[in-house]
């Protein structure tokens, strides 16, 4: 696909809105839209009560859709949260974890060696089924090795990049991230693509965005049902934004990040609407972690009422934001307490495309449509599992939550500043030590203390109650766990993105240093 020109957004949404405006899809299989932000908090949205007014469109989305407090990532950290996301599997059963070290968040930095496996079977894999046309907009962080990229993985489109937006850095010592239009990159990061660090100006939010709705206005044109997987990254530091949204908001430049995500749904929900389409796509919004406080307040959310937040598997870490869309389906301002977790995407996704999941494997999401459709339905009592590498630290079922290994982050990380839950420490409960309570577990009831502050006694019948629920399930799902081999244990210089597909064409191409794996150290 060619990549969008410099034409203005507005010129571009105007021309579409007079040419398209009678427009109809017959395609039978709802378009599905999947927005994912990059370590944005709970409490950033209008809705569940960030003061700052940054959200309007987004709290609209909520006022015309479904809200769902009780909804949660799959890990606290960005690539397994993603790999969870699009397999409908726990990263322990999809490989994205290490083992080299004990309940370690691991990810994929530009030198892992490792990706998605190919034997996970990814939502648009599944889609083609019904003829969708997918694409994903923005960070993929799945791996970014040849045989990784998204195109090999089902999707047909691709613009964004494979990792983090990390640098810049000296092309002699580690490259900048490529920028791809599909299978071949078109530039780098803080090169050809350019992030300010000193101001925090990149137009980078706006090439999103532009890429996104002609990707919508293309397969209606074609009557072709769509799959987009919308993962813009802005609120990921090092946080930017447009010149237009910078200064903007209450909060600095995390919050001026924040209001050109919600100006960009925004007009992602209007472009639906001008083009009639609104009451035949599904749309969900939600984030990959909790906001990352160590990044410091003018780089990092709020998680609301929550304790901690990304990398730990506290409430804050783990809980996200998240709203359904879909006029004509989904009630709007509706709000359901049904716990839900960003596996079920995968599931719900299938289910809605009409295509029944696949049964050679375990699948950890549920289908949510009973919920958002308001039918009848079971799913209140399922569990909410918090892993962290290849260790469950906590279960919820109902209103409490069981933890079952405490930790935040290592002294000698927190002495060298790197602080997952300032200003919120709880004794015994944040430690700083990885502390294991399996034989007693450290139990909340999530309803009444949502910030994990108040333990409830081992000696009261409520204790003895809740472990009496809680404890089968957690038997059970160790029992028939069968983890899956860890795709993030080695790491390489000689595998980072020294030349990327395309470079030969742009003279970007950069020497290979040679081969010397190593065992990646995940300090966290």
């Amino acid at each position: 696909m060619r990549v969008m020109s410099t034409v203005t957004l507005t010129l571009f949404c105007a021309i579409i809105c007079c040419s398209l405006t009678e427009m109809r899809s017959n395609v039978s299989s709802p378009n599905i839209i999947i927005m994912l932000m990059d370590d944005m908090g709970w409490g950033d949205l209008g809705v569940f009560g960030q003061p700052s007014k940054e959200t309007p469109n987004l709290d609209a989305m909520a006022a015309q859709g479904m809200l769902l407090p009780n909804f949660y990532t799959a890990n606290p950290l960005c690539s397994p949260s993603r790999a969870a996301l699009l397999t409908g599997r726990l990263p322990v059963r999809n490989g994205f974890y290490t083992t080299n070290a004990h309940a370690r968040n691991a990810y994929t930095p530009q030198e892992i060696v490792g990706g998605i496996s190919k034997d996970e079977i990814l939502i648009p894999q599944m889609l083609k089924k019904k003829g969708y046309v997918s694409k994903i907009v923005g960070k993929w962080h799945l791996g970014h090795r040849p045989q990784y990229l998204p195109l090999e993985k089902g999707f047909d489109e691709w613009f964004g990049a494979p990792d983090c937006h990390f640098g810049p850095y000296n092309s002699s010592i580690r490259p900048n991230i490529p920028v791809y239009n599909n299978s071949e990159m078109l530039g780098r990061y803080y090169e050809e693509f350019k992030i300010d660090r000193k101001s925090g100006e990149s137009n980078l939010t706006q090439m999103y965005l532009l890429e996104g709705l002609d990707f919508i206005l293309r397969q209606t044109e074609d009557q072709r049902p769509f799959f987009l997987y919308w993962a813009a990254d802005a609120t990921h530091a090092p946080v930017y934004a447009s010149k237009r949204f910078l200064g903007k908001s209450q909060r600095g430049r995390y919050g001026d990040a924040v209001m050109e995500l919600d100006y960009s749904v925004g007009q992602i929900l209007s472009l639906l609407r001008s083009l009639g389409i609104e009451n035949n796509t599904f749309v969900f919004f939600t984030s990959d972690n909790g906001a990352a406080l160590m990044s410091g307040p003018k780089e990092s959310g709020s998680n609301g009422p929550f304790l901690c937040g990304k990398e730990t598997t506290f409430e804050g870490g783990m809980r996200e934001p998240a709203i359904a869309w879909w006029p004509g389906h989904i009630k709007g301002g509706t709000v359901n307490f049904q716990l839900a977790n960003v596996m079920d995407l995968f599931t719900t996704s299938l289910a809605m495309a009409g295509i029944s999941p696949p049964d050679d494997r375990a699948l950890d999401g549920l289908d949510l449509t009973p919920v958002l459709l308001n039918w009848p339905h079971t799913l209140q009592n399922r569990p909410i599992f918090y892993y962290r590498g290849n260790e469950l630290m906590a279960v919820r079922l109902g209103q409490y939550k069981a933890h079952y290994w405490t930790w935040s982050n290592s002294w000698e990380e927190f002495k060298n500043g790197i602080n997952f839950c300032p200003g919120q420490e709880v004794q015994g409960v944040t430690t700083h030590d990885q502390k294991e309570h399996t034989l007693q577990p450290i139990i909340f009831h999530l309803g009444q203390d949502p910030g994990e502050k108040f333990p409830i006694s081992v000696l009261t019948k409520e204790y003895q109650d809740v472990l009496s629920r809680i404890s089968p399930v957690v038997e059970q799902h160790k029992k028939t766990l069968v983890p899956g081999v860890p795709q993030l244990n080695m790491c390489d210089l000689a595998v980072m993105n020294w030349a990327p597909a395309g470079c030969e064409k742009l003279g970007k191409c950069l020497k290979v240093p040679k081969s010397e794996p190593w065992k990646c150290d995940w300090p966290h």
